[in-house]
């Protein structure tokens, strides 16, 4: 191929050009997953319109960080959509993706419980199977200690932990398998609304551990989906 081949082609990539949105019908072949909707910011009829034009191509549609306002106008052009209250996604499955490996989502507080829940939901959606820990926090250390199994059983880890962020130091301690620290901005005034669990996180002394943005429950699944669907191709 020469390159003006390669540049004509990936010009000419499928892309529906709404007058506030370029819908990228590709991103599945490129990553494995299609396009998410991110849905601040957007009226509830643009989420909706997009979401439509992306039900065109994908066989699995989401929007993450929505209202129940955003969910009715989904609903109102696929209604097959549903809506998880507490992550805040709206999914719509024409085929759902098959479910490989095992990722577990633990965390430390019930307050963490929407971080955690936007990161399972966001897992099971991309296919993969999921099991959740809650409310294993490190001031009670015996409990996370009483799910070892199922954490050596995982082929990767998000832990969601606000406040002082110790809990992917101490799950990285326990186990082999890539932790994906999750700060949240759970915690009192010097939290500083998540930094102070964000920083424990980057400055873990335990190895293994990477970390996403705060309360960014999606790019920790983003991440730990890649990792397991690796491994579940590498294990048959």
């Amino acid at each position: 191929m020469t390159i003006a081949d390669a540049l004509e082609q990936w010009t000419q990539g499928r892309n529906d050009e709404l007058a506030y949105a370029t819908i990228d019908h590709e991103r599945a072949t490129r990553t494995g997953f299609p396009e998410v909707i991110f849905c601040p910011g957007k009226s509830n009829q643009q989420i909706a319109e997009i979401a439509a034009a992306l039900a065109r191509t994908a066989t699995v549609v989401m929007a993450t960080r929505a209202s129940q306002g955003a969910f009715e106008a989904v609903r109102a052009r696929l209604p097959e959509a549903v809506f998880y209250d507490v992550a805040r996604i709206i999914a719509w499955e024409k085929q759902p993706l098959p479910r490989v490996g095992r990722v577990a989502v633990v965390s430390a507080g019930t307050s963490d419980g929407a971080v955690a829940a936007e990161a399972a939901v966001s897992l099971d959606l991309m296919g993969n199977n999921v099991n959740c820990i809650h409310d294993v926090g490190i001031a009670g250390l015996h409990r996370v200690l009483n799910h070892r199994d199922l954490l050596n059983t995982a082929n990767a880890i998000v832990a969601v932990a606000g406040m002082d962020g110790a809990l992917p130091s101490v799950i990285a301690g326990l186990t082999n398998k890539p932790v994906i620290g999750t700060p949240t901005s759970v915690g009192y005034g010097a939290s500083f609304q998540g930094i102070a669990a964000l920083l424990a996180m980057l400055n873990s002394c335990a190895v293994g551990v990477s970390v996403v943005n705060i309360d960014n429950g999606f790019g920790a699944a983003c991440v730990a989906s890649r990792i397991n669907h690796v491994a579940a191709e590498q294990h048959g």
